[in-house]
């Protein structure tokens, strides 16, 4: 009754519409809907006490999206098949979130402007993304990945690429403006599964066992302890899940430390691999990607994928290798 109670109501099911499309803030709904804030809340209450919406705090602001799992999720989708796509309030609704949204890309863009150099700079000291990336899919292929975590997310890009093949993504950071970013790219690719957050890469508001693969994708050298990063990275994989660490073979680009704030000035094989192990998580593979332009100031990329050990009948296990060397 209180879920047929939550959503018996104009505004509730405008609100649920709405965030069946898109993560919003208090304020983007007051915007969108033109209603006062105090009425805005007591309508979101109601829908997450039916556990039709749900809520996550990000420093001083919170977001709300519609369930992603469970009985909310289920009946928001039934809900949302059955309302009136031409219906003339929720075509309103749409024009000012589409605002909203434009709102956000011109934020990321803003940002990215800002940093275009620095970035721009380190990019051409190693080999292109799309290597890296096509890389980071091999490491992760030959086992079921219906649930993928990303910490240190960034711009959301490693979301974006495992979309097609995942039934629920997350990715965690430190920053509200990466988050920005993030959320920005994710509107733009229409991808609704996936969603970001803030979080403390070393104490995860997540329970155990929880996702099939993990991504530390150039986070690492930011980090005082990336052992203990990785622990926790570990702690949330399910059986048979995998934990891809994607960061740069040792260097001596000093500029880093100044420029980026990289406290590590990237990390020797066995350094990772011996974190894995000390997570309970088996080495199984390692990859390194040099830049084509090799020379005393590139940059060489490498891949360490590491196994829960755990024995699932639906999940195959990769046999440990030795290096495999792309040049």
């Amino acid at each position: 009754m209180a879920v047929l109670r939550a959503v018996g109501e104009p505004t509730r099911l405008r609100l649920l519409a709405l965030l069946a499309e898109a993560e919003l803030t208090v304020t983007d709904m007051v915007d969108i809907l033109g209603q006062s804030q105090p009425r805005i809340s007591r309508h979101l209450k109601l829908l997450l006490e039916a556990a039709l919406v749900e809520r996550v705090k990000e420093g001083s602001w919170a977001f709300f999206r519609a369930a992603g799992e469970g009985a909310g999720a289920r009946t928001v989708a039934a809900l949302a098949a059955l309302v009136d796509p031409g219906d003339p309030i929720l075509a309103s609704d749409r024009e000012r979130l589409a605002a909203v949204r434009a709102k956000r890309s011109a934020e990321a863009q803003a940002f990215f402007s800002r940093h275009a150099a620095d970035w721009g700079r380190l990019r051409a000291l190693h080999v292109p993304e799309e290597r890296v990336e096509k890389a980071v899919r091999d490491a992760l292929s030959g086992t079921k990945l219906r649930s993928l975590l990303d910490l240190g997310t960034g711009t959301g890009r490693m979301l974006e690429l495992f979309a097609p093949d995942i039934d629920r993504g997350l990715g965690i950071d430190a920053s509200p403006e990466m988050l920005t970013l993030a959320r920005a790219a994710l509107d733009r690719a229409g991808i609704r599964h996936c969603s970001v957050r803030t979080g403390d890469i070393y104490s995860l508001a997540l329970p155990r066992d929880a996702y099939d693969g993990v991504i530390i994708h150039q986070v690492l050298h930011f980090l005082d302890d990336g052992a203990r990063a990785i622990r926790e990275a570990a702690r949330v994989l399910r059986p048979g899940g995998r934990l891809v660490v994607v960061d740069f073979a040792p260097h001596e680009q000093e500029f880093l430390r100044e420029v980026q704030a990289h406290r590590r000035l990237g990390f020797a094989r066995d350094v990772i691999e011996g974190w894995m192990a000390a997570a309970g998580l088996t080495p199984v593979r390692f990859t390194t990607l040099a830049p084509d332009n090799s020379g005393g100031d590139t940059l060489t990329v490498s891949i360490w994928v590491g196994r829960d050990p755990r024995i699932v009948n639906d999940a195959p296990v990769l046999p440990a290798a030795p290096a495999i060397e792309v040049a």
